[in-house]
């Protein structure tokens, strides 16, 4: 995400690069579908809890109805989050994987569909241009210090991703590390 996106920009930017993801993955195979997978988890968990923490805390203050529209596609996320975990413990070459990641995709990409068709235009009645610009600045920085794995047991509002978050974020990045170095040391 650039820094000089306004929010709603930078959110399809990061919808735009999970649908890539997606094709990418159902094209490969081995360790080259298993990396993409990793990028996939990696790129949805960032931007779920950056969306969690800024995105929609302004839905719900400034938007008519925006209560219902957060927790719709709040709960879009938290089952997401539950499948993506699941998804993480299975071979990516295994049929049971295939099949639940089409399902995770249909899911993820409805999901994608309903905040480009409902949450982004309501946000941009409501906010300017200077005010998407500087929410932009805060989901950027959201997404440099969010978890790199999905938490299904955090429930998905801000003030649960800012207590539990960090913590999370730590110890996903410490994971990462590890596994990278372990793959470094296989080559």
């Amino acid at each position: 995400m650039g820094e000089n996106l306004n929010a709603i920009e930078a959110l399809l930017q990061d919808h735009q690069e999970v649908r890539q993801l997606f094709t990418e993955i159902a094209s490969k195979t081995g360790e080259d579908k298993q990396t993409a997978f990793q990028r996939l988890v990696f790129e949805l968990a960032r931007h779920e809890t950056a969306e969690e923490e800024v995105i929609y805390p302004l839905v719900r203050r400034d938007v008519d109805g925006g209560d219902d529209l957060a927790d719709a596609r709040i709960k879009e996320e938290d089952e997401a989050k539950k499948v993506l975990a699941d998804l993480e413990k299975l071979d990516v070459s295994s049929t049971e994987f295939d099949t639940k990641f089409e399902q995770f995709r249909t899911a993820v990409l409805a999901h994608a569909e309903s905040e480009e068709t409902q949450v982004f235009p309501q946000l941009r009645e409501v906010k300017d241009d200077d005010s998407l610009n500087a929410v932009g600045r805060v989901l950027d920085l959201a997404k440099k210090t969010a978890p790199t794995h999905p938490h299904p047991n955090v429930p998905g509002t801000a003030t649960a991703n800012l207590l539990a978050g960090p913590m999370a974020a730590v110890i996903d990045r410490t994971r990462d590390a590890i596994r990278d170095a372990r793959q470094k040391l296989a080559s």
